[in-house]
């Protein structure tokens, strides 16, 4: 079995790869490669920073059509972290308005400004570091992991799926309800990084290479 990290420039793929390394013996590759993606067990759809520049680098690399090809045929597993699970989205606020993969309905929006808690203090965005995660649906993935547990985070946009049924865990934060494990079928999408999220970050991607849908 052999687990593609996409690499279409951007995103966190070295410490990604080394997690998935730690937990599983299986074949870990870094590929840009249309022919290894297409040919892989499993597949990783990394990002990092603005989304259009994600959506440009993963059109430049020609390698858009081999990922809708991949999501259209549902054939194999693959994990979306952090922009990676917003480019799954229609559309996003980003950059003044950014047309996604459109895998999953629904659309990624900015936290907005002078955000605050219960306690009336002001929050930060982006919003980074550690927050609670409530799994909103039960999923192979989360195997091992309890509700509420922590995850790191560093996001200025959050996902709003439309479909209750593609929403696996939410966060709250500054008012909004931001729906931070989406997926479908062989996908599951995560804002926040497994590959810094300590013990349940590894037992995410633990329970990724040994899912069956």
């Amino acid at each position: 079995m052999t687990i593609a990290v996409i690499d279409y420039g951007m995103g966190n793929l070295h410490s990604v790869a080394k997690a998935l390394e730690h937990v599983t013996h299986e074949n870990v590759v870094i590929t840009d490669d249309s022919r290894s993606i297409r040919g892989a067990s499993r597949l990783v759809l990394p990002g990092q920073g603005a989304i259009r520049d994600c959506m440009g680098e993963l059109q430049r690399n020609d390698l858009q059509g081999v990922v809708h090809e991949v999501l259209r045929a549902q054939a194999k597993p693959l994990l979306g972290i952090c922009v990676g699970q917003q480019m799954l989205m229609e559309k996003s606020e980003e950059n003044g308005g950014v047309t996604c993969l459109g895998h999953l309905p629904g659309r990624v929006r900015h936290f907005g400004r002078d955000l605050r808690d219960a306690q009336n203090q002001r929050l930060k965005v982006p919003h980074m570091g550690w927050n609670r995660v409530t799994q909103h649906h039960t999923h192979p993935l989360w195997a091992g992991i309890d509700d509420d547990a922590r995850f790191y985070f560093v996001h200025s946009y959050y996902v709003e799926a439309q479909e209750d049924s593609d929403i696996f865990g939410t966060t709250e934060y500054g008012g909004h309800t931001a729906h931070v494990a989406t997926g479908r079928g062989p996908v599951f999408a995560v804002q926040f990084h497994p590959e810094k999220s300590a013990r349940d970050g590894l037992r995410l991607l633990e329970n990724f290479v040994t899912w069956t849908p």
